[in-house]
């Protein structure tokens, strides 16, 4: 399987706007690898996008992205949605208003996530609602796995209570992929889909040190009920017996540059950056 990363960073992209902290001067200064753009992924193999944050035509551009066919998303948080926008972009056909057909989008898409999906609304009512109408977009929702193609995809939901996010499955010819890239807590660790990836895709979680403004996360801290720690992450790749772990989702906050994450690195795990090309 072949995926980009098209966007490496959080909620927050580097360089953060007006921001001159080290990491975000650093950035701007330098561009890729050190600036990262929201989170999303492509896989090739189906032409599928993963989440679209704000800047994603950007990102797809950038990377020579020549055709979509797939969308999904792994959680409705603004950071994995606010460029769901860019289906209009690609599909429209301004003299009717309506999308050229051969450019329409499949929004594949599990079920419950569906529902909440409805929930995101412009002054035309439910978004998704508005684009199928226009023909921007098609729906396949599914329950818990669906083959597209060669490629067999499972929705592993995480317990948030209203705030269902999803762990993805990709498998094709024996070899897997974990993606899980933000709000994973608690791991569906006990769910056999998430067994023994070839690629642990997930965020790194709470950095204790070195953060910015010399922040300390209290005991008691929100980002706690959503994030493990770094220690605690690779304990979960370790029980699931990931044999890679590539680190996606880096947050601003966390104080730390391209260079800083390289010296982190090992074989089995590596820090993830903007237009990264993977192959399992």
């Amino acid at each position: 399987m072949n995926l980009t990363i098209l966007g490496s960073g959080g909620c927050m992209v580097i360089p953060k706007p007006l921001c001159q902290c080290r990491i975000c001067r650093q950035a701007r200064e330098r561009g890729v690898p050190y600036a990262r753009a929201g989170p999303s992924a492509f896989l090739h193999d189906i032409n599928l996008l993963i989440d679209t944050p704000a800047e994603i035509s950007l990102l797809l551009n950038r990377c020579r992205i020549r055709h979509i066919d797939y969308l999904t998303f792994t959680h409705l948080d603004p950071d994995h949605v606010e460029g769901f926008r860019v289906i209009e972009q690609i599909a429209l056909d301004f003299r009717t208003w309506q999308a050229y057909p051969e450019k329409q989008t499949c929004l594949l898409i599990p079920r419950q996530l569906l529902e909440r999906l409805r929930n995101i609304q412009s002054q035309y009512g439910p978004v998704v609602d508005f684009y199928v109408q226009r023909g921007f977009i098609r729906l396949l929702p599914f329950e818990d796995s669906i083959r597209i193609e060669t490629v067999i995809i499972d929705a592993v939901p995480v317990d948030r209570g209203k705030q269902t996010a999803f762990v993805y499955v990709f498998q094709k010819d024996g070899r897997k992929i974990v993606y899980a890239p933000c709000d994973l807590k608690p791991f569906p660790d006990n769910h056999p889909e998430v067994q023994c990836p070839d690629l642990l895709i997930i965020q790194p979680g709470i950095f204790e040190t070195g953060l910015k403004h010399r922040f300390k996360y209290p005991a008691d801290h929100k980002s706690r009920t959503t994030l493990y720690t770094l220690e605690q992450t690779i304990e979960v790749a370790e029980r699931i017996e990931a044999k890679k772990i590539l680190f996606v989702h880096l947050e601003e906050y966390w104080n730390r540059s391209y260079d800083d994450y390289c010296g982190l690195e090992s074989d089995a795990t590596k820090f993830a950056y903007d237009g990264m090309q993977v192959t399992v």
